[in-house]
């Protein structure tokens, strides 16, 4: 019987002791780097490349599912304000509420977003709808470093 309480000891020991709770960051709903987010997400709707321009690093690089790989910021800059030539009434809708994850893994500081693009192409007239993702990785100095969305954009593409 000793033998058998003993052993159950361990194995409920050993189930303590792999099942502890750890965390690798905080999650935040405000905070100031979704402020930067939500403020670029409105110089693009203004096209103003020169507030992005202050909240992105000059180093920032930007990725779209279907990009073969990340394209400097400055590229990215020509590209939202192409879209103002293809579409009329463009807006973007936010879908739920941002949130700012603070990693202690890497010190990784990235807001997450969720949207909906919506446009009204010039060619064909048609209302296009998309909703993505969004990822903002900020650098040490607080600015954009890294930029990915991930969304289904082929009816962009189809305009």
């Amino acid at each position: 019987m000793r033998k058998f309480i003993l052993s159950i000891s361990l194995i409920l020991m050993t189930i303590a002791c792999f099942s502890q709770v750890e965390q690798n960051g905080t999650i935040y709903i405000k905070h100031p780097y979704i402020d930067a987010v939500n403020k670029s997400a409105k110089a693009y709707l203004d096209r103003d490349i020169a507030t992005n321009s202050t909240i992105f690093a000059d180093t920032a690089r930007f990725w779209v599912s279907g990009m073969t790989k990340p394209m400097p910021i400055a590229d990215a800059y020509k590209e939202w304000k192409s879209d103002f030539d293809k579409y009329d009434s463009i807006n973007l809708k936010t879908v739920g509420y941002p949130d700012y994850l603070a990693y202690k893994d890497q010190d990784a500081k990235i807001v997450q977003s969720w949207w909906t693009w919506i446009g009204k192409s010039k060619k064909t007239g048609e209302l296009i709808k998309i909703s993505f993702v969004q990822f903002d990785d900020f650098n040490k100095d607080g600015k954009i470093a890294f930029e990915s969305v991930y969304g289904d954009f082929s009816k962009m593409m189809q305009n």
